[in-house]
């Protein structure tokens, strides 16, 4: 199997599921004729057995096969914007560690993404869909499990000092924090927005956008 073949399947292994337009962005960037050049892969590697399609949606979505997810699924579009979540820091700059959905064990945090970017950990919940207050305060309720019982500071990638990740909520409708949650919370729409002094409810310092533009 060819190196190419292998990232694009190790890809669909990390994000689930992928659009044949984010193959494009991940492995066909600088390719004369990205998008027959992609088709072409993909309906390799599809008539191989290795990957199969989703055809329900457009353009197409692909996973590996067996697929993790069923075709009918309706966390497919969620998947998605992790995704999106990934190609809209890679323009700014890659991050270092992108893991969708990472797994801390019962009762504690389930973000859509863990991730090092500019040297920042974070934390991101994706909002596609208006969370009650309820389902907002037990999320917000991990968060603080995991902070106080410190397993964190031992994760592979603390430095020297260890620090709690940020906790950034992509939203496009203001949720409410509780009080002495001892973490920082980010509300943008945007990731972009995190790089903009005072776009957020919780405003970014120059220091941080300094640390993020220049890790």
């Amino acid at each position: 199997m060819r190196l190419r073949d292998k990232e694009i399947i190790k890809d669909l292994e990390k994000f689930r599921c992928l659009s044949r337009n984010d193959i494009i962005k991940l492995h066909f960037q600088g390719v004369k004729d990205p998008i027959n050049s992609a088709n072409r892969v993909l309906r390799r590697l599809r008539d191989r057995g290795e990957i199969e399609v989703i055809t329900s949606q457009a353009p197409y979505v692909y996973a590996c096969k067996p697929s993790p997810i069923k075709r009918d699924s309706q966390k497919i579009p969620h998947y998605l914007e992790i995704v999106q979540v990934y190609h809209d820091m890679a323009q700014i700059g890659t991050p270092s560690t992108f893991i969708p959905e990472p797994k801390y064990g019962k009762g504690l945090p389930e973000p859509d993404i863990f991730t090092i970017w500019g040297g920042k950990p974070m934390f991101i919940e994706v909002q596609r869909n208006t969370f009650t207050s309820a389902v907002w305060g037990e999320k917000f309720a991990r968060y603080r499990t995991y902070f106080h019982r410190k397993d964190w500071m031992r994760e592979p990638w603390q430095g020297k000092e260890p620090v709690f990740p940020w906790l950034i909520i992509l939203t496009q409708t203001r949720i409410a924090v509780p009080d002495g949650l001892p973490l920082k919370v980010f509300q943008i729409p945007g990731i972009r927005h995190l790089l903009h002094k005072g776009a957020s409810a919780e405003k970014v310092t120059s220091k941080d956008t300094k640390e993020l533009m220049n890790p």
